[in-house]
């Protein structure tokens, strides 16, 4: 558990629900294109199992089985790492026509952070945590470009979840111009129980929500995550029922959405703006 200092206690005005205001490996082009390094073979596998390294996911040949096999999947399992069995032509796609001996492994190009990691920058900065999490961002243009107002705003971490959601690939960090370098960003496998993680450890959530809290009246200093849904479907029910509270942005017009880079960096600057107050 991240520790960090007991949040602050809030007026009843502050707590009551808001109201709605309007080893070896074989690259490709497709991998050099999506930054994801290919490894492949049992004995390299292996080898990167007991590193404990970062991985995307573990492809599996369809019909592959042996004891070296059984060992690797159940290694795999304890490792949570991704496993989904494909066609022996999907990895000799992915190997060039390699020996892959049926198994491959994606592994990022840009390395994750730990969550206490982003804890720990705030504190060196002498700042209150300010983190994003992003449940289900899958358009890389749109996690680089708020990769890069992240940046902008002094933002100490992003959070995204290892399912259904874009990861950290060559299109991000061109997007982000460099930004990916400078915002740590933590891969988690439940954004829920990592809410939860974060509200333990003194900070306060936020969703992004059409009838949310006007963001002009919203509470936004001190130790604070901002969570921005998918580009379709928004927040899900289950992350902002364990949020603390919701937050709009106030639109005049006809169309009353936003891309999610944008509504993202209308907000991140609205806490930077309290923040530099």
């Amino acid at each position: 558990m991240v520790e960090y200092k007991r949040r602050p206690k809030r007026t009843k005005a502050e707590n009551r629900p808001h109201q709605p205001a309007r080893p070896e490996s074989s690259l490709n082009e497709a991998t050099q294109e999506s930054g994801e390094a290919i490894y492949f073979g049992k004995h390299v596998v292996m080898g990167l199992l007991k590193e404990q390294r970062q991985v995307n996911k573990l492809f599996l040949q369809k019909g592959i089985s042996g004891p070296q096999i059984k060992t690797i999947l159940d290694l795999a399992k304890e490792a949570k790492w991704l496993v989904q069995e494909v066609p022996k032509a999907k990895l000799d796609e992915l190997t060039d026509g390699e020996n892959h001996q049926g198994l491959v492994v994606t592994m990022p190009a840009f390395a994750y952070s730990e969550l206490a990691d982003c804890f720990a920058l705030a504190k060196t900065k002498e700042q209150d945590p300010f983190f994003l999490v992003l449940d289900g961002i899958e358009d890389p243009h749109n996690l680089g470009s708020i990769l890069r107002t992240a940046d902008a705003v002094g933002v100490h971490g992003v959070i995204i979840p290892k399912r259904r959601s874009v990861s950290l690939t060559g299109v991000v960090a061109k997007t982000s111009a460099g930004a990916i370098e400078h915002v740590p960003v933590v891969r988690v496998t439940n954004l829920a129980q990592t809410i939860e993680q974060l509200k333990s450890a003194g900070v306060w959530v936020f969703a992004t929500a059409m009838e949310g809290q006007d963001m002009r009246q919203w509470n936004s200093q001190g130790p604070i995550a901002l969570v921005i849904g998918n580009e379709g479907q928004g927040v899900s029910p289950l992350v902002q029922s364990v949020s603390d509270g919701t937050v709009t942005i106030p639109m005049q017009g006809h169309v009353q959405s936003l891309n999610a880079s944008v509504a993202a960096s209308v907000l991140m600057y609205e806490v930077a703006r309290k923040r530099m107050l």
